[in-house]
C-alpha cells in the first residue's frame, strides 16, 4: 500500500456514512467499531443511525451532519475508552432505513395439503414479493444482534422465512375450515382473502422486532402440472357422479363408454353411431342403477288382471299383497280376441255371439 492509500484510508477514518453499495439496504453496519472523537457522521433523510455496545443502544441520531464529541452528542461519554487518552470511543454504528421496501421476493414449498373436494393431499408451492417499513429501529436492531443476524442478508432471510411459515399455517387453515377446492386457490380465486390472513399472521410474528409487513404483490399458489391433472380429472368424476346418483352408476356408463369407443375404432364407417350408442346406453345405465330400489311399475299380469292399486298380478276379487279390489277382468271375444264390453251380447270386432 502506497503512502497516497494511506492517507486516504485516514481520511476515511474521519467520516461515518453508509456506504454507496448498501444505499438499498434496509439495515447497514459500518464495519468500524474504533471511532475517533470528532469524526462526522452523515445519517440520510429516511434513515436513523444507532450506537450500540455490549447488546445495549446507548443513542440514536437523526437526518444530518453530526461531529461526533462530548459537546455536541452527550451519550458519547459512555462510549469513551480511558486507555485511549479520550481519543477515541468504542462502538457498532448501524444505519436502519425507515422509508418503505418493495419487491422483495419469496418462494418456497407449503408441503402436502389435502384438497377437501377430492382427499388428496397435493404438494403445493407459493412464490410472490412483499413490502415491509421499520417502525422501530431501535427493536430491530437489538432483536438482530440478539440473533446474530445484523447484516442486510441475514435480516432479509428471516424475515422471508417468516413469511413462508405464516403462509403455510394460513392455507392449510383456511382450506380446511372454508373447504376452499385446491384448485379455485391455485386459480387465484381466494389471493385476495389469503393476502389479508398472511399480512395479520405475519404481524404477529415480526411487530417484536419494530418491522411491519405492508403489502403482498404478485402472490401465487401452484401445484404441479400432472397433480393440476390429476386433480382436474378426479373433480370432473366427483360431478358426473352426483349426476349419476353414486359413483358406481358413473363407473358403469364410464364402462359402456369405453366399449363403444373400442368398437367404434374397428371402423371407420358407424364409428360416430357406436359413440352415440355408447354415450346412450352409457347413460342409461347410470340412471338404471340410479333407480335401484324404487318400486317397478306397474304391469298386468299375462292373462290375468292386476291391483289397480300396487300392481300385483290375480284373478281373485281382492289383492293377495294388499287386500284392494281387483280390477274385473275383461272377457274376449272367442274368435277374435278382442276384449268384450261389459254386457255386450256379441263382439263388437267381428260379430261372434259373446257366448259362442
Amino acid at each position: 500500500m502506497g503512502i497516497f492509500d494511506t492517507i486516504k484510508d485516514e481520511a476515511k477514518r474521519n467520516f461515518i456514512a453508509r456506504s454507496d453499495q448498501a444505499k438499498d439496504d434496509i439495515i447497514y453496519r459500518y464495519p468500524e467499531t474504533n471511532i475517533r472523537m470528532l469524526t462526522q457522521l452523515t445519517v440520510d433523510a429516511d434513515e436513523m443511525a444507532l450506537f450500540v455496545k455490549d447488546g445495549k443502544i446507548e443513542g440514536r441520531l437523526g437526518p444530518g451532519r453530526h461531529n461526533l464529541d462530548t459537546n455536541n452528542v452527550p451519550f458519547i461519554s459512555r462510549l469513551l475508552e480511558k486507555f485511549t487518552g479520550g481519543n477515541l470511543f468504542i462502538a457498532e454504528v448501524f444505519f436502519v432505513s425507515l422509508r418503505e421496501f418493495a419487491g422483495l421476493k419469496f418462494g418456497g414449498p407449503i408441503g402436502d395439503v389435502r384438497d377437501p373436494e377430492t382427499g388428496l393431499g397435493i404438494g403445493t408451492m407459493v412464490y410472490g414479493d412483499f413490502s415491509i417499513r421499520v417502525t422501530d429501529p431501535e427493536k430491530l436492531v437489538l432483536g438482530l444482534v440478539g440473533m446474530r443476524h445484523a447484516s442486510n442478508e441475514e435480516f432479509t432471510g428471516w424475515f422471508k422465512n417468516q413469511v413462508l411459515k405464516v403462509i403455510r399455517d394460513r392455507i392449510a387453515e383456511l382450506l380446511v375450515k372454508k373447504k376452499w377446492p385446491l384448485l379455485d386457490v391455485t386459480s387465484g380465486a381466494y389471493t385476495e382473502e389469503i393476502e389479508q390472513e398472511v399480512i395479520t399472521g405475519v404481524k404477529g410474528h415480526v411487530s417484536s422486532y419494530g418491522v411491519d409487513i405492508v403489502r403482498l404483490g404478485n402472490f401465487h399458489v401452484s401445484i404441479k402440472e400432472e397433480d393440476e391433472a390429476t386433480l382436474k380429472k378426479l373433480s370432473k368424476d366427483v360431478a358426473y357422479s352426483r349426476l349419476a346418483g353414486g359413483f358406481q352408476n358413473y363407473a358403469q356408463g364410464q364402462a359402456m363408454l369405453g366399449a363403444a369407443e373400442g368398437m367404434s375404432k374397428g371402423g371407420e364407417g358407424g364409428g360416430a353411431a357406436l359413440q352415440g350408442m355408447g354415450l346412450g346406453v352409457g347413460f342409461g345405465m347410470a340412471q338404471m342403477f340410479a333407480n335401484q330400489g324404487k318400486p317397478a311399475p306397474a304391469q298386468a299380469a299375462a292373462g290375468g288382471s292386476h291391483c289397480p292399486s300396487c300392481g300385483t298380478p290375480g284373478s281373485g276379487k281382492f289383492c293377495s299383497n294388499c287386500g284392494a279390489a281387483m280390477a274385473p277382468q275383461a272377457k274376449k271375444c272367442a274368435k277374435c280376441q278382442v276384449d268384450l264390453a261389459a254386457g255386450a251380447k256379441f263382439c263388437a270386432s267381428c260379430g261372434t255371439p259373446a257366448g259362442g
